[in-house]
């Protein structure tokens, strides 16, 4: 795995595009898949949700780091307990918990909007089942990230992103 770290910590932005425009496409795709829906065969349409995605994965990189610099100054300026930081398991659910509460929401309104522009859909049905995934899913998924070594953040990120589709997408199954 040595040539992974070497190349996340070499090409971060690079990196960050490259595994959120493969993994949360698939993730996407196996969500369409899994609820039984047929996926659309625009090509086109496809490859730009893809680099949506891709985008997606270097503000997901931005905030991972600029997060932790937040917690960092909350903890220096006494407006956090030093535990939150010297506690691994703290300092990852801190980080967590601040990012999903002032990042996510804002994340998952650009996804749906950029969703809006490419597929002409209207509106923003069934948001609150995306931000309801921000407690039951993000949270704790994103304190397993953060327990990670920084190289191997962003890849589990989204490889989330696929495990969310595939939950996503069973729970929109049609009822039999």
């Amino acid at each position: 795995m040595a040539w992974y770290s070497d190349w996340v910590r070499d090409n971060m932005l690079v990196s960050a595009f490259a595994q959120f425009f493969i993994l949360g496409s698939l993730g996407e795709l196996l969500g369409v898949l899994a609820s039984k829906r047929k996926p659309s065969k625009n090509v086109v349409e496809w490859l730009v949700k893809a680099v949506v995605w891709g985008f997606l994965g270097i503000l997901v990189k931005y905030a991972f780091k600029g997060f932790e610099g937040f917690l960092h100054a909350l903890v220096d300026k006494g407006l956090l307990p030093a535990l939150a930081w010297e506690s691994q398991a703290l300092r990852a659910f801190c980080l967590s918990a601040l990012m999903n509460a002032q990042f996510g929401p804002l994340l998952m309104f650009l996804h749906r909007s950029t969703d809006n522009l490419i597929t002409g859909a209207r509106g923003y049905t069934g948001i609150n089942r995306s931000f309801w995934t921000l407690l039951w899913f993000w949270l704790p998924a994103h304190t397993l990230t953060f327990m990670l070594p920084s190289d191997y953040q962003i890849g589990l990120a989204a490889l989330w992103s696929v495990a969310l589709g595939l939950i996503m997408g069973f729970t929109k199954r049609p009822k039999a």
